[in-house]
């Protein structure tokens, strides 16, 4: 009788070199089939860090790729549950090793829907990856869906469920979503890597040496509680330096400024974009299909900026040079509504020298909380770290850490004013004799990288 899909295993396990990892093991039928698939195949050509790779030259790592360390994380977590947690050991609030399956190709699986650019291509095109992820992995039509609905009926929705967070075993969903998951571990380490970050990185071996399954989801050894503090302020330092790079959001503005310039465009002359940017159009009308959606990647977009660098539309070929080339909008800190009259003035200061402000200038806010505790009465319901005691006894990660308890609920983060870089530097201020007096007002409203308002107000 032959043994099913399910319990298929490999004669000889696999293995992917990875540089963060140094190899991804696998063992099961289901998640090399799944590796292999065109759906799978598809974030190969989509970068895990979008416009940081403008900053940071050597992050030009897939989604790919972090998939695999994701599931690379999950597998080994599965490994330590199942050796030292399982049920047969300690009871009903340990591990089931039933749930290794589902696990690993939710963790392998939950990036399938990202999309070019994903995060400005989101924003413009109203799309939603976490909803594309779910669409993938229970649409018939879909590899990974074959593939998963062989290993039972129901399954495809049984990993959907994960993703979504409605799954009842909270030890699954939490080591795929939670505030220490392996989502999150894999993407900083990896990231640190690519980008030659050193103070991203933490103990990720030790990390997964104190790693416990209970009843609630998934805690730490109260003895790796430094570890545990290291990895929040990696998490910290990573969006502070890398994730919130000023330059890199300079490139996100000049991105979403195109893609806004083109579906404007497009309003105006649809045959011209019928003629290049046809896997655009279905977003373009904003009525697209999931076939659509996974015909595009980055090579895909990049193909159409190419094309319309020679379109007759000034504004839309300037933006598509300007990203192609690495032009980033400059931009200048503030702090909060009250000095958005001065905002107000230097848009004015900007159209004077002849930019339209809706297309080169921005207001962009990034913020990030480090780690938060559960606060029921804030509307966060954030999955809060807990620090376990050998009694079994639980601690909340921000109470036994006074480095956590400083960073705990605070918000990092800054907004930024976003304008062209030639109303700062001389060297590209072509009509520096006509405009001279603006570039000099635009000047004053700027101390030390921050928005001040000038002394002649």
């Amino acid at each position: 009788m032959p043994i099913p899909y399910k319990y298929q295993t490999l004669a000889i396990e696999k293995v992917f070199r990875d540089p963060v990892h140094n190899y991804v093991h696998v063992q099961h039928q289901v998640i090399l089939d799944l590796i292999n698939s065109k759906e799978v195949q598809r974030l190969r050509r989509i970068k895990q860090l979008g416009t940081a790779s403008f900053t940071f030259h050597g992050a030009e790592h897939s989604r790919f790729s972090h998939s695999l360390g994701v599931y690379e994380i999950s597998r080994r977590i599965c490994d330590i549950f199942q050796r030292n947690y399982s049920v047969d050991k300690v009871g009903p609030t340990g591990w089931d090793d039933k749930e290794r399956l589902v696990t690993l190709c939710a963790a392998l699986l939950h990036d399938v829907g990202h999309g070019p650019y994903s995060h400005t291509f989101e924003h413009i095109f109203h799309t939603d990856h976490e909803a594309i992820t779910v669409a993938i992995i229970t649409s018939p039509e879909t590899e990974v869906h074959q593939i998963l609905n062989r290993v039972a009926e129901g399954f495809p929705e049984k990993v959907a469920s994960v993703i979504t967070k409605t799954y009842p075993n909270p030890q699954v969903v939490q080591m795929i979503s939670s505030q220490i998951d392996a989502d999150r571990m894999d993407y900083l380490l990896r990231d640190a890597y690519f980008t030659g970050t050193e103070y991203g990185t933490f103990d990720l071996t030790r990390i997964l040496r104190v790693i416990r399954p209970y009843e609630g989801g998934i805690a730490f050894s109260m003895s790796g509680m430094h570890a545990v503090e290291d990895y929040i302020v990696s998490r910290y330092q990573m969006y502070v330096q890398v994730y919130f790079h000023a330059s890199s959001r300079g490139m996100e503005v000049v991105l979403a400024h195109l893609l806004n310039r083109a579906a404007e465009c497009y309003a105006d002359n649809e045959e011209t974009f019928q003629q290049h940017s046809q896997l655009l159009l279905p977003f373009l009308r904003q009525d697209f299909s999931l076939e659509a959606y996974l015909k595009l990647d980055d090579g895909v977009l990049n193909t159409y900026f190419t094309q319309w660098t020679s379109e007759s539309d000034l504004i839309l070929s300037d933006l598509a040079k300007r990203f192609l080339n690495r032009k980033p909008l400059k931009s200048v800190r503030f702090k909060d509504d009250s000095q958005l009259p001065l905002i107000e003035d230097l848009k004015k200061l900007v159209e004077k020298v002849g930019f339209n402000p809706t297309y080169y200038t921005a207001i962009n806010s990034s913020f990030d909380l480090p780690y938060d505790f559960y606060r029921p009465t804030s509307g966060m319901h954030r999955t809060q770290i807990e620090l376990q005691e050998k009694d079994g006894t639980l601690t909340e990660l921000s109470k036994a850490s006074q480095l956590v308890a400083a960073l705990a609920g605070q918000t990092q983060g800054d907004r930024r004013f976003y304008f062209p870089k030639e109303m700062i530097d001389p060297n590209l201020q072509n009509h520096y004799d006509l405009f001279e007096e603006t570039y000099q007002a635009f000047a004053a409203y700027i101390r030390n990288g921050a928005l001040i308002k000038p002394s002649n107000l």
